[in-house]
């Protein structure tokens, strides 16, 4: 039960940070550079595919100039 409720976890994270992104116009190419991030990486986290670690979701905020917090759902 709680394998499924953290990919759904992921998942939503991943959804959250696709939703972030397209709302500042941005492509994953230019996420991945700003955030120097691998843009295969960037994928797959927002498709909730890899459980990423705390240190990239935190680039990944700052290059969006977002609160962390702004991906929890």
């Amino acid at each position: 039960m709680l394998e499924k409720i953290e990919k759904i976890f992921i998942k939503n994270v991943g959804q959250k940070l696709r939703e972030k992104r397209l709302s500042k116009n941005l492509s994953q190419a230019t996420l991945s550079h700003d955030a120097n991030i691998p843009i295969n990486q960037i994928g797959r986290i927002e498709r909730g595919e890899i459980n990423t670690t705390i240190g990239s979701l935190f680039k990944i905020c700052k290059a969006l100039d977002i609160n962390f917090s702004e991906l929890l759902p």
